[in-house]
């Protein structure tokens, strides 16, 4: 799994008013929890660029004044008008306790529906696991050539390795669609 280090400083005062002046500063209120304590703090907004604006799953090294916490962004949250970071929750890892992640899908293969003319369709593009970190991969590969026309590839079909599919075994994953003009032909 990738990783990226953030830096930040411990919060004394908590609230609205607090956070507000931590934003209108450039810095983005954090919280850490999971571990034996919750941990508050800020960082500067421009270290979650390479962390938000990307498909990838990182391990977040997070830096608090010297103290170093493995953790993995849990959620994030936007203004709704100006799209800026409002709040970042991290979760703490810790060795042995299974993490719940979304982990992006990767199609590989060449699909037969799609050299006979039919469309391939990503349905999900992040799929949610369950696992200790070190056994979470990049991405999950999803292999789409034995895909035909109007076929799906479902989760239940996915091959995965010391992780559990946290998603329903019958969503769809990848289909191939078949365009209007082949409908009537499909079949004969």
């Amino acid at each position: 799994m990738k990783q990226i280090e953030i830096v930040g400083y411990q919060r004394a005062n908590l609230g609205r008013a607090e956070s507000q002046a931590i934003r209108a500063e450039g810095n983005v209120p954090c919280v850490l929890y999971g571990g034996s304590e919750q941990v508050h703090f800020s960082a500067p907004a421009i270290l979650f660029r390479s962390l938000l604006y990307t498909p990838n799953v990182y391990e977040v090294l997070l830096n608090i004044e010297g103290t170093e916490y493995r953790a993995v962004l849990q959620e994030a949250q936007f203004h709704p008008v100006s799209d800026t970071l409002l709040h970042a929750d991290f979760l703490q890892i810790i060795e042995g306790k299974p993490v719940k992640l979304a982990v992006p899908v990767r199609l590989i293969g060449t699909a037969p529906g799609v050299q006979k003319g039919g469309k391939l369709v990503t349905r999900v593009r992040k799929l949610r696991v369950k696992g200790a970190i070190e056994n979470i991969p990049d991405f999950i590969d999803v292999d789409v050539s034995g895909l035909d026309l109007g076929k799906s590839v479902r989760v239940g079909q996915i091959p995965v390795q010391n992780i559990e599919m946290l998603e329903q075994a019958s969503n769809p994953v990848a289909s191939i669609e078949i365009p209007r003009a082949l409908r009537g032909t499909v079949g004969k």
